[in-house]
């Protein structure tokens, strides 16, 4: 399989999804300038994923899988027995699929899209980041109360995802203080070794701007 990512963008959560399954060891990592669309050998991106977005997973049959909840799914359907998603036609399955569309739809696009799109006006970028983003935290938060996890069978895709968000809050200025239990959230995850390791692979990466 080969893996097209942004650095620190929401492909981090596929990222996270592979090694926990232990498929990264046989997956290509591609990153992808998002800006220009190009991958870093000068080549057109738009040419592998008309969308333009990541992430993109070429399949072993050659078939392109994007959308970064499909994809997170797919992941995990690989090796059932990581865990990493309930299965299929289960009512856990179903909530699986209602946290990572709340986390798309209520919190990475209406949130961190509007802030990191050099095209927002600024108006909306603040009124993601003072409106909207204080409102569907508090609903995350909520979500966590008595549990470690987003489900209750334990570590998820949807966590994967949320790391990516949570991540990123801080770079997007959006205070996250008022909520306590998301920081232990974080903590939480960043002390898995998935987690961690494609957090500092990522970092790495960002930082030194290849």
């Amino acid at each position: 399989m080969d893996l097209y990512f942004v650095p620190l963008a929401c492909s981090l959560a596929t990222r996270i999804a592979l090694y926990e399954t232990g498929e990264g060891e046989r997956t290509g990592f591609h990153k992808v300038k998002l800006m220009t669309k190009e991958l870093e050998d000068g080549s057109d991106y738009y040419a592998i994923n008309p969308k333009g977005q990541v992430p993109a997973l070429r399949l072993d049959d050659g078939t392109l899988l994007t959308e970064g909840t499909a994809v997170l799914q797919y992941v995990a359907d690989l090796k059932p027995e990581a865990g990493i998603a309930p299965a299929n036609g289960t009512p856990e399955r179903y909530r699986l699929q209602s946290m990572l569309n709340f986390i798309a739809t209520e919190l990475h696009k209406p949130v961190l899209a509007q802030i990191f799109d050099p095209f927002t006006p600024p108006e909306s970028k603040a009124y993601a980041r003072d409106k909207v983003a204080p409102v569907k935290l508090a609903l995350l938060a909520r979500e966590l109360e008595g549990r470690d996890y987003l489900l209750d069978s334990g570590f998820s895709v949807a966590d994967a995802y949320a790391f990516f968000f949570l991540t990123l809050a801080p770079r997007a200025e959006i205070d996250l203080a008022p909520w306590p239990v998301l920081k232990s959230y974080y903590e939480r995850l960043m002390a898995r070794p998935s987690v961690g390791r494609a957090f500092r692979e990522e970092l790495e990466l960002a930082q030194a701007g290849v």
